[in-house]
């Protein structure tokens, strides 16, 4: 048997194009949707309890553009609005959030965007209430802006209106300062540091306000299963003040360890 120059040179032709598409990655999709459930043993936000140091089942979706825009949901069961504000009703929250994510340089990262914190029927401050005329309705807004270089991440929230059924507390700000280190075999290390500023509560105008702390340390089981493990503390007990009581006289911001566990997929 004999091959032509010509025969051969298809023939090298061909495989070089073969090994080409081979080697070629496939497309970048448009946009990823993501849908995650989780538990919890002690559901906090800003080192506050949210569920009065009962689990909480909760369950997310995320829509992110590669162009870097973004929106999402997440829904938990809560109890402080009936247990601190004095509501017969709202014992749900669903958060709506969206924004836009970027680069500012290789090595500089921003988040901007806005989240909407909704306890639906809620008659936070309603007559009737035990909170009535010392709460407002606890549905939320914020905008917020982060900035996050290495494995530092600052991000800075402001209420746009009333904060959480707080009265005369538009204007409310959220300082939080984190940072995410990787130790490998799927473990991550997540210190934080917070301070929440609540104008216009208490004595002297600001008993609202507090600082909360968190050491949360994550594990990746791979297949969409994580788990969490944290350490969590705020400083809003403070001698004999009582503002973060709830009515069954708990301080709701007393330090805990809370762990939880997620499905992604």
């Amino acid at each position: 048997m004999t091959f032509s120059p010509l025969k051969i040179a298809a023939s090298l032709a061909i495989l070089a194009t073969s090994a080409s598409f081979a080697q070629t990655k496939a497309p970048e999709p448009d946009y990823t949707l993501a849908y995650n459930v989780g538990a919890v043993s002690d559901y906090r936000f800003r080192g506050i309890s949210q569920t009065s140091f009962k689990p909480a089942v909760q369950l997310g979706v995320d829509f992110v553009h590669k162009n870097g825009f973004y929106l999402g949901a997440f829904g938990s069961n809560v109890k402080w609005v009936k247990d601190f504000n004095g509501a017969t009703k709202g014992s749900y929250e669903l958060d709506l959030y969206g924004g836009f994510k970027g680069n500012v340089t290789k090595d500089i990262g921003f988040d901007l965007g806005v989240i909407t914190y909704q306890y639906p029927g809620n008659n936070s401050g309603d007559r009737g209430t035990p909170g009535a005329g010392v709460y407002s309705n606890a549905s939320t807004t914020e905008v917020y802006g982060a900035l996050s270089y290495n494995v530092l991440t600052f991000k800075y929230n402001r209420s746009t209106g009333n904060y959480l059924g707080f009265l005369k507390s538009s204007g409310s700000q959220y300082f939080d300062l984190s940072a995410n280190f990787d130790l490998g075999s799927g473990f991550t290390l997540t210190p934080h540091v917070g301070i929440q500023k609540i104008p216009n509560q208490g004595t002297g105008g600001n008993q609202g306000n507090y600082t909360d702390y968190a050491l949360t340390l994550g594990k990746d089981f791979g297949n969409g299963f994580s788990g969490t493990a944290a350490i969590i503390g705020t400083n809003t007990k403070r001698g004999k003040d009582t503002f973060y009581r709830d009515y069954l006289g708990n301080d709701i911001g007393k330090s805990t360890v809370a762990v939880g566990v997620k499905y992604s997929f």
